[in-house]
């Protein structure tokens, strides 16, 4: 049972733990975004930071689960009403520490942790798609925990060309694209 209550709170999830990855700064812009277009609280959860004393076999069991995710899930995923998650592609799909990670606070309160809240993604690849089959099986393992995904996902490729020379994302149309969605998401 739920016994969380939602708050007018957006959490942006950098979907990966490589150490400074592009997920995570698309990820630090679409934050500065949304605390600029709206009152709700903006919380960022850099997958990079999680401790790790949670991957182990007795993770399937809530008396098995630690602390540490359970402050995680209380902090970040329960509270929120919304998520946007940013996801770069790994070998044609998404990291799997993100699916180990929505699995892990799938234990604990099941319906609370994304059933009937909102979801944005934003895919990010060096290549051509831009995630694009990685967003939809993150579409899929989403909508089947209760998410409701909004439909205008954005693909961002070619990250490499996207930035000037100092790495800041530069390309205006990808910086126009994403705040179109982020426009519309909070609309949604």
């Amino acid at each position: 049972m739920n016994h969380y209550h939602l708050h007018s709170m957006i959490t942006i999830i950098s979907g990966t733990n490589r150490r400074d990855s592009e997920a995570l700064q698309f990820a630090r812009h679409y934050a500065e975004l949304l605390r600029a277009k709206t009152t709700k609280e903006v919380k960022l959860l850099n997958l990079e930071e999680i401790p790790h004393d949670w991957f182990h076999p007795d993770m399937y069991e809530e008396e098995g689960q630690s602390s540490s995710i359970a402050a995680i899930q209380d902090e970040y995923i329960l509270p929120a009403e919304r998520f946007v998650f940013v996801v770069p592609e790994y070998n044609g799909s998404f990291p799997g520490v993100l699916k180990l990670f929505i699995d892990a606070c799938s234990i604990r309160d099941y319906k609370g942790n994304f059933g009937r809240k909102k979801a944005a993604l934003v895919g990010i690849a060096s290549g051509r798609a831009g995630n694009l089959r990685g967003l939809d099986h993150l579409t899929g393992i989403l909508i089947h925990q209760g998410c409701i995904i909004y439909p205008e996902k954005v693909h961002v490729a070619s990250i490499p060309q996207l930035k000037d020379s100092q790495g800041n994302i530069a390309d205006a149309k990808t910086l126009q694209v994403i705040e179109r969605q982020a426009d519309g998401f909070l609309g949604f």
